[in-house]
């Protein structure tokens, strides 16, 4: 059997694979965010391990063999986070994740420093987005200077799990193409961008393929685990990109619509795009010679998980949940009689680079009840998704298929409603709904000789579930998606005068 472990934004999942790609058991552990201030998140890496290591116990407890079956051990992760390490590998501070929007000026001034946003593009192939890793180490060192020089190394949040596994400083290419530091055409670090940005080379992990062998688990911890001395822990992927390869697709044609916290939209490319502009994300696949294409919103999920959290201090006698609310959004009709979301909580990504915008109710009236701000959420979720669809495909991502995964999904309303949104037959396939997580189990699979290639991997991937547009519906949503993408144009000019300095 194989584990894979995904790292995500507020749980650690962990799951085993049989050799045939049946998951066979699964254990999850929680942990908080850190909201400092406005527009920033962190996280304490201590919160990670604990996670992890809980996770990994039971599971391996729960095994028919105790754990004494397993052959691998693949890692995922939340991408573009800043683990900053001094030299004995311990955090100096807090995690600062990719949902952090501080280093919005920091990324202006690497384009600067860069020559501008081609000469970037010509670099790295993305622009430096105020999520990534590049504008927080910027920020780090101007703003922490006594911190900044007592750090050794910075790692992406998995990799510091993988340190605490193994012992070595190692990512693999899915999650340095997050840091915006990467030259993604030619897989390796850009040497040529960290000079320019005075970045230490040395600072940064050394960079394998997803499938390559990283170490082996340390022995204290395979006794503790009860996994075999030696076992091997294997690249794996960040979780955005290695989600993507885990629903099946890592070659041109289907896209993938993964509605976890963040919201993305993605699909594989055989060589690495050009894209202009930078309206899009290029990383390099899991699978070695191909690529990823994705665009990604800060707020999927999260938006609806956020709706039922600030209801929550209001509903103490019958506490709200996930589920009260689908079922009060269900009763409203498509539309939500005029209410309108634009899901900018955190800022925005994609569809726009606006780390000042902030998230806003349009249409709102006394007929308005909390079942229309739900359905409302969602489908400002999707609307925007679509959005970013259509700047995928302006970079050249094909879409012959949609297939959709993320937490999110296990209800089916948010399928229905994203066929109705897309106007698109919408499908999930077996293992997606375990995100991350499979992808980077079926990697430590490749990786052992368990499968030959990824594509042997993913052979018994199939449809799961099948979602018909509506016809009156998806028409309904196509006008409504005019308007809707109107929206931030038109709020544009207000983000930056009605929104406190973050």
């Amino acid at each position: 059997m194989l584990i894979g472990i995904d790292l995500g934004t507020s749980t650690c999942k962990v799951i085993a694979v049989n050799g045939s790609g049946e998951v066979i058991a699964k254990q999850s552990r929680d942990y908080p965010m850190i909201n400092l201030r406005q527009g920033w998140a962190e996280q304490d890496p201590a919160e990670w391990w604990r996670a992890t290591d809980e996770a990994i116990t039971a599971l391996t407890a729960s095994l028919p063999q105790s754990g004494r079956e397993i052959t691998g051990i693949g890692l995922c992760g939340q991408m573009h986070g800043l683990t900053a390490l001094d030299a004995e590998g311990k955090p100096l501070r807090h995690a600062i994740l990719w949902n952090d929007q501080r280093a919005a000026p920091q990324c202006d001034w690497i384009t600067e420093r860069a020559g501008g946003l081609a000469e970037l593009l010509r670099m790295t192939r993305n622009r430096m987005l105020p999520g990534f890793t590049g504008g927080k180490i910027i920020w780090f060192r101007e703003n922490e200077p006594e911190l900044f020089e007592r750090t050794a190394r910075i790692l992406n949040p998995k990799d510091y799990l993988r340190l605490r596994m193994t012992g070595t400083y190692v990512t693999d290419v899915s999650d340095a193409s997050g840091t915006g530091l990467f030259d993604v055409a030619h897989r390796c670090w850009s040497d040529e961008l960290l000079q320019l940005l005075d970045i230490d080379r040395a600072l940064l992990p050394d960079v394998v393929e997803s499938v390559d062998q990283t170490g082996q688990v340390l022995p204290e911890l395979a006794r503790r685990w009860n996994v075999p001395g030696g076992t091997p822990v294997f690249g794996g992927g960040g979780d955005a990109v290695i989600q993507t390869t885990a629903m099946g697709l890592i070659d041109a044609g289907p896209v993938g619509f993964t509605i976890g916290t963040a919201g993305i939209v993605a699909g594989g490319a055989a060589s690495c795009p050009d894209n202009p502009g930078g309206r899009v994300q290029v990383s390099c696949g899991n699978a070695p010679g191909r690529w990823h294409v994705m665009g990604v919103s800060l707020s999927a999920g999260g938006a609806f998980q956020w709706l039922r959290d600030a209801l929550a201090p209001v509903t103490t006698t019958d506490p709200i949940s996930f589920d009260k609310l689908v079922g009060l959004a269900k009763a409203v009709e498509p539309g939500c009689n005029g209410l309108l979301f634009l899901p900018y909580l955190l800022g925005e990504r994609s569809p726009h680079v606006a780390p000042e915008a902030a998230a806003s109710w349009v249409g709102l009236t006394p007929m308005h009840h909390v079942g229309h701000l739900a359905r409302s959420v969602m489908e400002g979720v999707l609307l925007n998704m679509r959005e970013i669809l259509e700047v995928c495909r302006q970079a050249g991502l094909d879409c012959d298929r949609v297939v959709a995964s993320g937490g999110a999904t296990t209800e089916s309303l948010w399928l229905q409603m994203l066929a109705d949104v897309l106007g698109r037959e919408t499908t999930t396939v077996t293992g997606s709904s375990e995100g991350g997580a499979y992808g980077a189990a079926l990697a430590a699979g490749v990786g052992t000789g368990q499968w030959r290639d990824f594509d042997e991997a993913l052979a018994g991937v199939s449809v799961e579930r099948t979602f018909i547009p509506r016809q009156a519906t998806a028409q309904t949503y196509d006008r409504i998606f005019r308007t809707h993408r109107r929206l931030y144009d038109e709020l544009r000019p207000l983000y930056k005068e009605n929104t406190e300095p973050r």
